[in-house]
């Protein structure tokens, strides 16, 4: 994007909102290469994301003119950092953590990764083959309270864009995720709603089911219920045991959190209290 400008908008909805916006833009001599709007009818919000080739030469000038076409309270955000800061929360699972790295050591994941914290070192040494650094803060022996104070301290230190449960496998308090608000990506071994919590395979091996899944979500204080922002399904049978679910869900997590930090890094999601409006 180096010549090009994103434009991202959140207000209440209102009538000829698209024709104000695209006269703004063309006032600057920018022109609209894609523009993608969404209106939540039921609580009147109008969200919009436009792409347009140029640059303004007043910035400034066309935030506040985009204020003055939009109603009251408008968030208006332009050209938002193209390179997201992410740092990843792991305990002993590596398959999520893998593929993000090896995206980031071939440069597709559109982020950098600041740092990888975790409550186990057994992922250390594989983190710092790609030289990135990591943090073991362990949980045992420590409140909650503790624990959470000296990794919300460690993660602040690198004032991420995005914080990245890679199969982290606490539970946060209200506390912490207030801290990290509309920063905290979990990835969820289950097709939510379903089987919420842990052993979600052996859950779904249990009653038969014919699709088990992964959701990727941001964190609140309601366990596995935060905005979903990616979910996929895949088919399975009766003849499949425990383990080959386990196995074929992590093919579908490692693809599910890939696809959700990609949107996330591209600011192709926004926020509408508990669901996401996502902009492929």
């Amino acid at each position: 994007m180096n010549n090009q400008t994103l434009i991202l908008i959140q207000c209440a909805d209102a009538v000829g909102l698209v024709s104000n916006i695209a006269h703004v833009i063309a006032k600057h001599q920018l022109n609209i290469v894609t523009m993608r709007e969404f209106v939540d009818e039921v609580n009147q919000k109008f969200f919009l994301r436009v792409v347009c080739s140029g640059v303004p030469q007043e910035m400034d000038e066309l935030t506040q003119e985009l204020q003055q076409a939009l109603p009251t309270g408008a968030a208006v955000t332009i050209n938002p950092a193209q390179q997201k800061k992410l740092v990843v929360l792991v305990t002993k699972e590596h398959h999520c953590l893998a593929d993000i790295l090896v995206r980031y050591y071939f440069q597709t994941l559109n982020a950098t990764v600041e740092a990888v914290i975790g409550n186990y070192d057994t992922l250390q040494d594989f983190t710092e083959k790609f030289a990135i650094p990591y943090h073991y803060i362990s949980h045992e022996g420590k409140t909650k309270e503790q624990f959470e104070a000296e990794l919300a301290a460690q993660v602040s230190a690198y004032s991420p864009d995005y914080i990245v449960l890679a199969k982290f496998m606490r539970i946060l308090s209200p506390t912490f995720v207030a801290q990290f608000e509309g920063k905290l990506i979990n990835i969820h071994h289950s097709f939510l709603p379903a089987f919420i919590g842990a052993n979600p395979y052996r859950q779904a091996h249990t009653r038969g089911v014919k699709i088990i899944g992964a959701t990727a979500h941001f964190v609140t204080n309601d366990l596995d219920e935060g905005p979903i922002i990616v979910q996929r399904t895949k088919s399975i049978n009766h003849s499949q045991d425990v383990p080959q679910l386990v196995t074929a869900g992590k093919e579908i997590e490692k693809a599910v959190l890939s696809h959700a930090i990609h949107l996330l890094t591209e600011d192709r999601v926004m926020l509408q209290g508990n669901k996401t409006i996502v902009f492929e």
